[in-house]
């Protein structure tokens, strides 16, 4: 196999890894650091996030994600700043990415908040041939780099009872052939519209519904639709769709004021990939770190 039939092989393992860089993630409305880089320093705390999310478990080849963010308001000063270490492997392609972000937050007379938020980002992926080259002996020791800038830029508008976002974490188109401008193998920008909001409807129980939007060119827009309740400010539970996907289950479990674990399960795949896997595994950590600025929220809501 010559080198004219592995660069498409690694323009479309690529497309692929670009695309699961773009997953919902199903927890998505407890950390959105993902999604819109104004969110960073919405807790008042230095808050860090660990991420581990299992795809289409059984089926070969299948997403494997990690996140890693920290984000925190800088002093008394309306700026924030955060940072979130990506790892994602699909099939024999491997992606590292690194994300800074800076958030400015402006506070309005009715304590609602307003932050605007920019991204950049340096992401590195990996080919490895080898792992897809089936009884080829001349792709043994073959496999392929390729590394990308971005920018990414969102706005936030919340309280502590709702929140309304758009985020656009990749704002730059970018061919992985520059070669060919009208190659189909790009990152594509991607854009999400956010919003949810906590209201009571008995005593130690509160109702909050979340949706997400993703919308990017030349597909359908996506929509995932979230119903959360939280009892005795304690155990979170929660059901969802998302289009064109699946529907999940969450449960979050809030552990004192300042530590949050959670487990996300995208139970029922309502593609054809139904028939080869056994659902979806999300599991979450969150601790944050008091500030002498403000108290923590407990519980938090977003």
């Amino acid at each position: 196999m010559n080198k004219l039939l592995i660069f498409p092989i690694f323009l479309l393992a690529c497309t692929l890894a670009y695309g699961q860089q773009q997953v919902m993630f199903t927890q998505y409305m407890f950390n959105q650091m993902a999604l819109n880089p104004a969110y960073a320093g919405i807790h008042d705390g230095v808050s860090a996030s660990a991420l581990m999310r299992e795809q289409w478990v059984g089926f070969e080849g299948a997403p494997s994600t990690q996140t890693l963010s920290i984000h925190s308001p800088i002093g008394f000063t309306p700026i924030s700043l955060g940072g979130m270490i990506v790892r994602d492997k699909i099939g024999s392609t491997t992606h590292h990415g690194v994300h800074m972000a800076y958030a400015y937050r402006i506070k309005f007379a009715n304590k609602t908040k307003m932050s605007f938020g920019l991204q950049a980002s340096l992401s590195h992926y990996h080919q490895n041939f080898a792992t897809s080259a089936g009884s080829d002996p001349s792709l043994t020791n073959a496999s392929q780099n390729m590394i990308r800038p971005n920018f990414g830029a969102g706005l936030l508008w919340h309280s502590d009872r709702f929140y309304l976002g758009l985020g656009v974490p990749q704002m730059i188109n970018q061919s992985f052939d520059p070669d060919n401008p009208d190659s189909e193998s790009e990152l594509i920008r991607h854009y999400f519209l956010s919003a949810g909001y906590v209201f009571p409807i008995a005593p130690g129980v509160m109702l909050k519904p979340n949706f997400l939007l993703k919308a990017v060119d030349g597909a359908p827009i996506q929509a995932d639709i979230n119903m959360n309740v939280l009892l005795r400010n304690v155990l979170w539970v929660g059901v969802s769709y998302r289009s064109l996907d699946s529907f999940d289950a969450i449960v979050q479990f809030q552990i004192g004021p300042k530590l949050q674990v959670g487990y996300g399960f995208d139970f029922w795949t309502t593609t054809e990939l139904s028939q080869v896997n056994s659902g979806s595994h999300e599991i979450m950590i969150n601790y944050i770190i008091e500030l002498p600025r403000a108290k923590i929220l407990t519980p938090r809501y977003f």
